[in-house]
């Protein structure tokens, strides 16, 4: 299958009677949606999976506990 032109696209679009452009046009944004919806159930994914990792865990009490020294120097909220 060859790749068109998005140009070429446009032009075959243009040639579709209104009824049959909108009908398209509902078609390729409602794929859209779908696969940008994808992409943030991934992106959920690998955030919850990285919450539960005991090493990242590990690195965040590390870092938590370096922020401690500097919240206990009394310049907060000032």
């Amino acid at each position: 299958m060859r790749t068109q032109d998005p140009s070429e696209i446009e032009d075959q679009f243009a040639l579709l009677p209104p009824e049959a452009q909108l009908g398209l046009l509902e078609r390729l944004v409602h794929r859209v949606r779908l696969a940008v919806a994808g992409e943030h159930e991934q992106w959920e994914q690998a955030l919850s999976a990285m919450a539960a990792d005991p090493e990242v865990r590990r690195e965040l009490q590390q870092i938590e506990s370096e922020f401690n020294v500097a919240e206990a120097d009394g310049l907060e909220g000032q």
